[in-house]
C-alpha cells in the first residue's frame, strides 16, 4: 500500500508542476501551442492538466476516506463543509489579493482553487450520503447525463457556444458580469457555478479509480483493469464528441470529464507500472515534493506572481522586468518565455522541497 501511494504523490506532483508551468509563461505572447488551452471545443495537453488534479483528489479520498466511515456522519460532514470553505476561501482571497487595489464589487468569485473546493465537497458529500458503489455508480452516470441535458435543453438556440451557454448566463444573472473571468472577451467563468456539477463526476470517477486499486492487494493484476478502463472511457468520450457533445474544458462537458478522466486513469496505471512493479522510483523525487505538499505549492505559485506584479523596475513589474532582461535576451522570445516557466517551477519546487526536507506537509 506503501508504493501505491507514492505512485499517488507522484500522480500529484507532476500535475502541479505542470499547472505551475502552464500557468506562468515569461509572456503569454509567445507560449508553445501544447502549452495553451484550445480556444474552445477540443483539448491540448494543458487542458489536461486540471482535470488531473480533481482526478487524484477522487483518488485520494478513497484512501482517506476509510478512516470516517465508522464515524458520526454529522461529524464527517463537518469536516467535509469546513475543508470546502477554506479552500474556496483561499482562493477568492488570492483573486482578491493585493486587496487595496481591486473593489470588491470587481472581485472575481471563481477560481481554480474555488473549482478544486467544489468538486471535492459536492463529490465527498455524495460518499457521505451514497456509501453503496452502486448508487454512487448511478449518480455519476446520472451528472454526466443530467449535465448534457440541461445544457442542451435549457441553453437557447446554439447551447454550446461560448456567448449562449447556460454556464454562462446562470453565473451572469447570480453574480453579475463584473465577478466573471473575462478572458475569453466577454464575461465567461469557466469555472463556474454549475459547470462544477461535472467537476464532482470527475472527482467521483477518481474515487472509483482508487477504489479498484484498493480492491486486489496485487497490483500487477490491477493495472490491466485501470489502463483498460481508462481506453474505454477515452473512446466514450470521443464518440461523444462526434455525436453532439464536444469535448470542451471551458464548460467542462461531460465528455471531457471522460476524456480527461480516461487519460488520467491510463496514466495512473502507467505509473504504478513503472513504480511498484518495476521499482523504478529514483527519477520522481522532484515531483514527490510538490506531491505531499500540493495546494500548498499552487497557492505560493500564485502568490509569488501577483507580488512580482508590485515590483517596478525601470517602469515595468518584475516578472516582466526578468523575462524581457535575462530569458528573452538570452534565449529569445519563445524559448526564453518557455525557459521562464520551467525556472518560476523550480523556484517553488524550492520551497516544497524545504517542507518536504523538515517532514512538514500543510493540509488544506
Amino acid at each position: 500500500m506503501k508504493n501505491r501511494l507514492l505512485a499517488l504523490d507522484i500522480f500529484r506532483g507532476i500535475t502541479i508542476a505542470f499547472m505551475i508551468l502552464v500557468n506562468t509563461p515569461g509572456s503569454w505572447s509567445h507560449v508553445y501551442a501544447p502549452l495553451l488551452h484550445a480556444k474552445w471545443d477540443g483539448c491540448t495537453p494543458t487542458d489536461l492538466v486540471f482535470p488531473f488534479f480533481i482526478f487524484i483528489v477522487g483518488v485520494s479520498m478513497s484512501y482517506s476516506f476509510n478512516k470516517y466511515q465508522n464515524t458520526e456522519r454529522s461529524q464527517w460532514i463537518s469536516k467535509i463543509l469546513k475543508r470546502t470553505a477554506l479552500i474556496f476561501l483561499i482562493g477568492l482571497v488570492l483573486n482578491w489579493f493585493p486587496f487595496y487595489n481591486k473593489s470588491i464589487g470587481d472581485l472575481r468569485i471563481f477560481g481554480v482553487l474555488q473549482r478544486i473546493a467544489l468538486a471535492y465537497g459536492g463529490a465527498a458529500l455524495l460518499l457521505v450520503f451514497l456509501k453503496d458503489k452502486t448508487w454512487l455508480r448511478a449518480a455519476f452516470v446520472i451528472i454526466l447525463l443530467g449535465y448534457w441535458a440541461i445544457l442542451m435543453f435549457f441553453g437557447g438556440e446554439d447551447p454550446l457556444s461560448l456567448a449562449n451557454n447556460l454556464v454562462r448566463s446562470i453565473d451572469l444573472k447570480l453574480f453579475g458580469e463584473n465577478h466573471l473571468y473575462g478572458g475569453y472577451g466577454m464575461p465567461f467563468d469557466p469555472e463556474g457555478l454549475l459547470s462544477a456539477l461535472p467537476a464532482i463526476g470527475t472527482a467521483l470517477l477518481g474515487y472509483f479509480v482508487g477504489k479498484e486499486i484498493q480492491s486486489d492487494p496485487d497490483i500487477s493484476k490491477t493495472i490491466p483493469r485501470i489502463v483498460i478502463a481508462g481506453f474505454i472511457l477515452i473512446s466514450i468520450a470521443t464518440a461523444w464528441h462526434y455525436l453532439g457533445f464536444p469535448i470542451n474544458k471551458p464548460i467542462w462537458s461531460s465528455s471531457y470529464v471522460l476524456f480527461s478522466g480516461g487519460i488520467a486513469t491510463a496514466f495512473l496505471g502507467l505509473l504504478l507500472w513503472i513504480i511498484d512493479v518495476k521499482g523504478w522510483k529514483k527519477w520522481s523525487f522532484p515531483f514527490r515534493a510538490f506531491g505531499l505538499n500540493s495546494l500548498v505549492s499552487y497557492v505560493l505559485s500564485g502568490l509569488f506572481v501577483k507580488i512580482s506584479f508590485l515590483i517596478k523596475i525601470d517602469g515595468a513589474n518584475l516578472y516582466s522586468w526578468i523575462y524581457k532582461n535575462v530569458f528573452s535576451a538570452l534565449f529569445g522570445n519563445l524559448n526564453g518565455s518557455f525557459l521562464f516557466a520551467i525556472t518560476y517551477v523550480m523556484f517553488i519546487w524550492f520551497f516544497a522541497w524545504l517542507l518536504y526536507r523538515k517532514g512538514k506537509i500543510i493540509k488544506i
